[in-house]
């Protein structure tokens, strides 16, 4: 007897941002495939994995705009979290195991702030064994749960600052803005070190990735009622152009003629030289792409978005 077989989901092309409120427990990357399958987006992607644990701002890429996922990832980015005092595990959050317990000791605000002194500015931190980096081509988590000793790598980060919520006999509310790649779970373990008791991370929300300071966040239930209420126009609706991805690069507007060489893959001259990546937008205002401008003046595209090549025409958000 032959089975039917499972409706195939109808994908489509589309271009935007998502700013989805991760839940508790889910994977980046499950929580990304649940949004593209309500979106039906052909492509996406996301811009830096949260881990299952955290809460809050994970931002997602769909079609055009996952050639800017890689830009977002390097950005400035602000958690809340709350540390458990007294015992570390093998994850450096709540999700591992107990490695060890000690007795918590008697601290002032001045002992908290000096112990968080050393984990402001440019740092030297050590990552969690139970993380993303990979070595060897191979996530060190994978490495982790087969029991294998690993040697978690050191790297160089930035904490711009820490400041302190609310202090409890073993307990601390902890906001934190940093850089790229830096580790929270790391911070917290290292300040329960110098502390002498240990810590981990009970909760963790990312609250903020730049250029999205002041997030309007959807949850995967809240995109679900709209998507039963109003359909897929309700859907897109929540999503933002990619110029808002570029907020924070300098901006070089081009007219038409121009947009056309550009889109052509051909180099324009006198613009004013950048140190990094410049947004080059069309006539109507629309994004084209991402060019560099040299020390002559000399502006070569580097990563164009597929309707740069029609005379700068302007992308089509949504695209059905």
């Amino acid at each position: 007897m032959k089975q039917n077989k499972p409706n195939r989901i109808p994908f489509r092309r589309l271009d935007g941002l998502l700013l989805l409120d991760k839940p508790q427990g889910m994977s980046s990357n499950a929580a990304l495939q649940a949004a593209r399958r309500l979106f039906r987006a052909e492509k996406g992607g996301h811009t830096g994995s949260l881990d299952p644990l955290a809460t809050g701002l994970l931002p997602l890429c769909f079609g055009e705009a996952t050639k800017i996922a890689g830009l977002l990832l390097g950005s400035r980015k602000a958690y809340d979290t709350v540390a458990t005092l007294g015992a570390t595990t093998d994850t450096d959050d709540a999700d591992g195991q107990v490695l060890l317990e000690r007795a918590v000791p008697a601290f002032d605000a001045d002992t908290l702030q000096a112990a968080l002194a050393p984990l402001r500015g440019h740092i030297r931190q050590r990552a969690p064994v139970y993380s993303a980096l990979k070595q060897g081509g191979e996530p060190l988590y994978a490495k982790a749960r087969r029991g294998e000793t690993i040697e978690a790598p050191e790297r160089d980060v930035q904490v711009h600052a820490i400041q302190v919520l609310d202090m409890q006999p073993r307990q601390l509310t902890l906001r934190i803005e940093c850089g790229s790649g830096t580790y929270v779970r790391s911070l917290v373990r290292d300040l329960g070190e110098t502390l002498g008791c240990g810590a981990h991370v009970a909760q963790l929300r990312r609250l903020w990735v730049e250029p999205f300071r002041q997030p309007r966040m959807f949850t995967l239930e809240a995109l679900q009622a709209l998507a039963e209420q109003g359909g897929e126009t309700e859907l897109d609706a929540c999503l933002l152009p990619i110029e808002a991805g570029l907020a924070g690069f300098p901006r070089i507007d081009v007219d038409a003629a121009a947009a056309h060489r550009l889109g052509q893959g051909q180099r324009l001259h006198g613009h004013p030289p950048s140190a990094g990546p410049v947004a080059i937008h069309g006539p109507e205002g629309r994004v084209l792409g991402l060019a560099t401008v040299d020390a002559d003046g000399k502006l070569s595209p580097q990563r164009l978005f597929t309707w740069a090549s029609v005379n700068g025409a302007t992308s089509p958000l949504p695209a059905q």
